[in-house]
C-alpha cells in the first residue's frame, strides 16, 4: 500500500536518509526543511502522512502540528513526530497538539514502516468518506452543518484480566469518560459490538490472547470501525509490530502514564467522531438522493429501480406486482386559490394518509407534481383495487387543514390500478396501464378508482 509522505526536518542529511528509505519501499516522498514550507506543501499537495521533526529553529514541530490540525483542509492528515526527545512532557505536548504518534531517533525502520502502513490504512478510509461527502455537498444533499467532534465524554471498553491495572486505567479515564472493564474474552467481544468509542486492550493478558482479541474485533463488521488502543511492554517489540499489522490504532507502553493515556484516548475518540460524522453525512446524502424532500416519500428514481426488480421476478414465475397511479383532483385550483404553500401542505398531508393506508412491504412514492404511485409486491389486481378504494375513502372522508388550520379543504383523488398478468409485462407497460386507468377515472368524474386488467 503506497502513500505520499511529507518529510520535514531542518537537517538535510536526515531528510535525505528518510527519503531514501521511504522511496525504496515505493512511497512518494515530499520534503521540507522548515515549518512554514511544510505548511504550504501540506495545504497544496495534501500528503497522506507527515513525518515531522520536533526540534527545528523558528517554528518547531509542535507548532507546525498544531497549525495543521487547526486547518480544516489538513486536520485529517496523520502526523508522526520524529524526535530525539523521549521525555514524558514532550509526548504529552505532541499528543495535545494533535500528533498521531512519535518516532524516536535513531529511527527503527521496522517500527516506522509499521506505523506508516497503519496510518495509511486509516487515511484511505477517511479520504474516501471525505470525497463522498464532498460529492454530496456539490449535489446539494449535504448541508455542511457543524458537528460536535470533541474527544471527551466517550464510552470506553477496557479489556484486561489484570484487575489492578484495569481499575487504575478506569479511574483515570472516569474523570472525562464512561469506562467499562471486562476480563472475559467472549463477553468483551459482545460488549464491543455495542455503542463504544474506543477499546483499550492489554496485549499481555494471561487469561486470553490480547492480539487475537484485536484481530477478532477487526474481522467483526460491528466492531471493526472502533479505535483500538493496545497496552504493551516496551521491550516486546514483535508483539508491538504485530499489533500495528493487525490494524490497532494506537499503542501505549508500560509503565502507563495517566496523562498520556488520557491524551491518546481523547485523540482516538475525536477521530472516531469525525469518521462517524462523515459516515452519517454519507448515509444522509444517500437517503436524500432517493427521497422526495417535500413529502418524505421515496422519489421516482428509487421507485423505478425497485419496480424493475419486482417485475423481473414476476416474469420469472414469482409473485405478481401491482401498481397504483394516483392523481390529486383539481390540484391546480388549490394552488391558484390558496397559494403554493397551501398546495405543499396538501401534498404533505396526502403523503401521510397514503403511507398509513398501505402495508409495510408496499412502496408509496411521489411520482412528480401531484402524482403519486404505490408499488405493491405480491399483490393481485383485485386486492390492489381494494386497497386503492380504502385510500380514496380516507382522503375524501375528512378535510385537509391548511393555512395553519384556518382553512379546510375537501380533497379527492383519482386512482388507476394495474397488476402484472404475463411474463411479457415490463415496468413501462405496468405503469402505462395504471396511468391509462387514471385518465379513465378523470373522465368518469374523478374521485374514483379504475382497475385495468390488461
Amino acid at each position: 500500500m503506497s502513500a505520499r509522505i511529507l518529510v520535514v526536518d531542518d537537517i538535510e542529511a536526515n531528510v535525505r536518509l528518510l527519503e531514501a528509505k521511504l522511496t525504496a519501499e515505493y512511497y512518494e516522498v515530499l520534503t521540507a526543511c522548515d515549518g512554514p514550507t511544510a505548511l504550504a506543501i501540506a495545504a497544496k499537495e495534501k500528503p497522506d502522512i507527515v513525518l515531522l521533526d520536533v526540534m527545528m529553529p523558528g517554528m518547531d514541530g509542535f507548532q507546525v502540528c498544531r497549525r495543521l490540525k487547526e486547518d480544516p483542509e489538513t486536520r485529517h492528515i496523520p502526523v508522526v513526530l520524529v524526535t530525539a526527545l523521549d521525555g514524558r512532557s514532550d509526548r504529552i505536548e505532541g499528543l495535545e497538539a494533535g500528533a498521531d504518534e512519535f518516532l524516536t531517533k535513531p529511527i527503527d525502520d521496522v517500527m516506522m514502516f509499521a506505523r506508516v502502513r497503519s496510518l495509511t490504512r486509516l487515511k484511505l478510509v477517511i479520504d474516501e468518506l471525505r470525497q463522498r461527502e464532498e460529492s454530496g455537498r456539490r449535489m446539494g444533499v449535504i448541508a455542511g452543518a457543524a458537528a460536535r467532534l470533541g474527544g471527551v465524554g466517550g464510552r470506553i471498553l477496557i479489556v484486561d484480566d489484570n484487575e489492578r491495572q484495569s481499575q487504575r486505567i478506569a479511574s483515570e479515564l472516569a474523570v472525562e469518560h464512561r469506562p467499562v472493564v471486562e476480563s472475559d474474552y467472549d463477553k468483551a467481544l459482545q460488549t464491543a459490538r455495542g455503542p463504544v468509542d474506543i477499546i483499550i486492550v492489554n496485549a499481555a493478558a494471561k487469561a486470553f490472547d490480547g492480539l487475537r482479541f484485536c484481530a477478532a474485533l477487526r474481522s467483526d463488521e460491528q466492531s471493526r470501525g472502533v479505535p483500538v488502543l493496545v497496552i504493551v511492554d516496551p521491550d516486546d517489540r514483535p508483539r508491538l509490530v504485530k499489533a500495528l499489522e493487525i490494524g490497532v490504532n494506537d499503542i501505549l507502553t508500560r509503565p502507563i502514564d495517566p496523562q498520556e493515556l488520557s491524551a491518546r484516548a481523547r485523540t482516538q475518540i475525536k477521530r472516531k467522531r469525525y469518521t462517524d460524522f462523515l459516515r452519517q453525512n454519507l448515509d444522509h446524502s444517500l437517503e436524500l438522493a432517493v427521497t422526495d424532500q417535500l413529502t418524505g416519500l421515496h422519489n421516482r428514481r428509487y421507485m423505478e429501480t425497485q419496480l424493475a426488480a419486482l417485475v423481473k421476478r414476476a416474469s420469472m414465475g414469482g409473485e405478481p406486482v401491482a401498481a397504483l397511479m394516483i392523481d390529486i383532483d383539481h390540484f391546480k385550483k388549490i394552488n391558484d386559490s390558496f397559494g403554493h404553500d397551501a398546495g405543499d401542505e396538501v401534498l404533505r398531508e396526502f403523503a401521510v394518509r397514503l403511507a398509513t393506508n398501505v402495508r409495510a412491504v408496499d412502496l408509496p412514492c411521489r411520482y412528480g407534481g401531484e402524482e403519486f404511485t404505490v408499488i405493491m409486491p405480491g399483490t393481485r389486481l383485485a386486492d390492489a383495487e381494494r386497497i386503492a378504494e380504502r385510500i380514496r375513502l380516507h382522503v375524501a372522508g375528512s378535510p385537509f387543514r391548511v393555512a395553519g388550520g384556518k382553512e379546510l379543504l375537501t380533497v379527492t383523488i383519482s386512482v388507476g390500478v394495474a397488476s402484472t398478468v404475463t411474463d411479457l409485462d415490463t415496468p413501462e407497460t405496468l405503469l402505462k396501464r395504471a396511468d391509462g386507468a387514471v385518465y379513465e377515472a378523470k373522465h368518469a368524474g374523478r374521485n374514483r378508482v379504475i382497475a385495468r386488467a390488461a
